[in-house]
């Protein structure tokens, strides 16, 4: 389920090329973002075929503040098999998630 809101617009760039938004929390204090990594393209990875087995548990990024409301990203990825050696795999580079997506202000 793709939910397309204005809350896409805040994300860090890039952000919506791999996750969508799911749902939205939003409280008087805070509003939390959660996102699900999409599935894969076959031009993604050529040549070998993968299936979804779940998510990993949730990770929360604590993102710069929306309106004075504290702003969290509920990040679910998935879990991926490959079907010829049954082997778990990480599809994506996402180690090192939270400092990929830390937000530099340009300075002017």
């Amino acid at each position: 389920m793709s939910m397309k809101t204005g809350y896409d617009l805040l994300l860090p760039q890039g952000m919506t090329d791999y996750f969508e938004v799911v749902e939205v929390e939003e409280t008087d204090r805070t509003i939390i973002l959660h996102l699900e990594e999409k599935g894969l393209s076959p031009s993604e990875v050529p040549g070998r075929s993968f299936i979804s087995k779940g998510f990993y548990p949730a990770v929360d990024i604590h993102d710069f503040p929306i309106r004075d409301k504290g702003c969290i990203l509920r990040v679910r990825r998935r879990r991926w098999q490959d079907k010829q050696t049954g082997n778990p795999e990480g599809m994506k580079p996402w180690n090192n998630l939270p400092s990929r997506l830390s937000i530099q202000p340009k300075e002017v």
